[in-house]
C-alpha cells in the first residue's frame, strides 16, 4: 500500500484537485489517501468530506489537527497514521500526473533506493501552466544536495521505515531539504525520474514565492547540518546560481 500524506491549510480552492489526483493513480498497489487539516479556517473540511463518498476503492482519511501546527509537524502526523509501506507527499495546492506512483513504484522495485523524485512543471495560481519545466538529475546524493536541493518534496515517494527514522523538522527552515539530507547521510543516493509528473503550482505566500526569505531559510539548513561556515558560504553561492538557472 502507498500511503500519500497531504497537509492542508485554508486551501478549500485547491485540495480537490489534489485528492483526486492522487485518487486517479493508475499504480497497481492500493492507495490511502491522508488530508491532515491543520485548523483551517476556511471550507477546507466541508470539501475534503465531500469527497469521502466518493473515494472508490481508495481509502480517504481525514483528520483535523485541534491547533494549527505548521507543514512539518502536520506531516508527521500523517506519517504516523500511515498504513502503508510506502509515503508519497503532495501539497494540496499541487497535482500529479496519473502514472506519476506508477512510474516511481517500477523505479524503486528496480533500484531498491530510500526514495525516489521526480521533474515538475511549474503552474500559475489558477492552475495554467507558466511553461517551465523544472528538469531534475538522475540521481542525488548527499553532497550534490547541499550545492542545490533538487527534490521537489511534493514528487516524493519514500519507504514509510525510513521517513519514520527521521520525520520531519524545523519548520522555519526547510523541513523537507533537511529529511532528503538526512537521508542521504544514511543511505547514500536517491533516484529521479525526470518528468514533469508534478504540477506545482506557485501560490502567492508560499515559502518559495519570498526569495529572500527562502535564502535564509535555505543558509539556516546548512546551520542545522553542521557545515562549516566555510564551506556553507561556499554552497550558498552554488545554491543561488542554480536557484537563477531554475526560474529562467
Amino acid at each position: 500500500m502507498i500511503s500519500v500524506i497531504i497537509p492542508a491549510h485554508n486551501c478549500e480552492q485547491y485540495i480537490e484537485q489534489a485528492v483526486r489526483s492522487a485518487e486517479e493513480q493508475t499504480v497497481r498497489e492500493k492507495v490511502e489517501i491522508i488530508v491532515i487539516d491543520d485548523a483551517s479556517q476556511d471550507h477546507t473540511k466541508d470539501v475534503v468530506e465531500k469527497l469521502l463518498p466518493s473515494a472508490g476503492e481508495h481509502k480517504i482519511i481525514y483528520h483535523r489537527n485541534e491547533k494549527n501546527l505548521g507543514a512539518a509537524e502536520t506531516r508527521n502526523v500523517g506519517i504516523r497514521m500511515a498504513h502503508g509501506e510506502y509515503l508519497a507527499f503532495l501539497d494540496a495546492d499541487d497535482w500529479w500526473e496519473k502514472d506519476k506512483l506508477e512510474k516511481q513504484m517500477k523505479r524503486m522495485r528496480k533500484t531498491d533506493m530510500p526514495f525516489v523524485y521526480t521533474g515538475r512543471e511549474l503552474m500559475n495560481p489558477d492552475g495554467s501552466t507558466t511553461g517551465k519545466i523544472v528538469q531534475v538529475p538522475e540521481t542525488a546524493t548527499y553532497n550534490s544536495l547541499l550545492r542545490t536541493n533538487c527534490i521537489p518534496c511534493s514528487s516524493v515517494l519514500i519507504r514509510t521505515n525510513i521517513a519514520r527514522e527521521f520525520y520531519m523538522c524545523h519548520d522555519e527552515l526547510h523541513e523537507d531539504y533537511i529529511l532528503w539530507l538526512r537521508v542521504l547521510k544514511k543511505f547514500g543516493t536517491a533516484c529521479g525520474i525526470n518528468e514533469p509528473l508534478l504540477k506545482s503550482r506557485m501560490s502567492e505566500g508560499g515559502k518559495s514565492r519570498n526569495k529572500l526569505k527562502s535564502a535564509r531559510m535555505h543558509y539556516g539548513v546548512y546551520k542545522y547540518m553542521g557545515i562549516p561556515a566555510w564551506k556553507a558560504l561556499y554552497l550558498f553561492a552554488c545554491y543561488a546560481v542554480n536557484g537563477i538557472r531554475k526560474y529562467i
